[in-house]
């Protein structure tokens, strides 16, 4: 299949990659494990073990007249432990890489079909001053999205710092959560032919 480059001219690039059904559960998979990936997993409480203090008995078993009491740490008592406490858990969740990369194609695909996808020859400003970049895209007609470059590029990032919701990728550190949510996703065509050899 061709791509069109803001321009005019065409570029052929693979079926494989930019002409892939769309699969739903497959790419809510991957989004969620990414997202999961993501969470820091590290909440934590004190149950009644952990609490310090309690290693005595707080008073006889029988005679006094109170509740029979084992530990001043018990969940009941007022500084006492948690009752179901909250441990630090892992929340990834598996998924293959070849199963990832079917994801990725399935969502560059959708972005080709939905139009979402914007191709051009090169992403250069020549500082890195935000009124160039906000200039750069308003000559594409994007206001949010994100921007793919075959190499890091440190003029484009620094530029586009302070602009809402825009975003600057290497061609190989594209993730599903950004190109999904992204309103528009800019790519030159060197990074386009990246994406193709890592995917294909």
């Amino acid at each position: 299949m061709e791509l069109t480059v803001a321009g005019g001219t065409n570029i052929e690039v693979s079926d494989q990659v930019f002409g892939r059904a769309f699969s739903e559960p497959l790419v809510h998979q991957v989004v969620v494990s990414y997202l999961s990936g993501a969470r820091a997993g590290t909440k934590a409480q004190k149950n009644r073990s952990a609490v310090s203090g309690g290693g005595r008995k707080p008073w006889r078993q029988k005679g006094t007249g109170n509740a029979r009491a084992g530990t001043i740490r018990s969940p009941l008592w007022r500084s006492g432990g948690v009752t179901f406490a909250a441990q630090p858990r892992d929340f990834t969740q598996k998924v293959n890489r070849k199963q990832y990369r079917s994801a990725l194609k399935a969502i560059l695909s959708e972005l080709v079909r939905q139009e979402r996808l914007i191709v051009v020859d090169a992403l250069k400003i020549d500082e890195p001053k935000t009124r160039l970049a906000s200039q750069l895209l308003g000559d594409m007609g994007v206001a949010t999205g994100v921007l793919v470059e075959a190499e890091p590029n440190s003029n484009l990032y620094l530029a586009t710092r302070n602009l809402p919701n825009v975003f600057v990728l290497a061609a190989d550190r594209i993730d599903p959560v950004s190109l999904v949510g992204a309103e528009k996703v800019v790519m030159t065509t060197a990074a386009v032919e990246k994406i193709q050899e890592w995917l294909a």
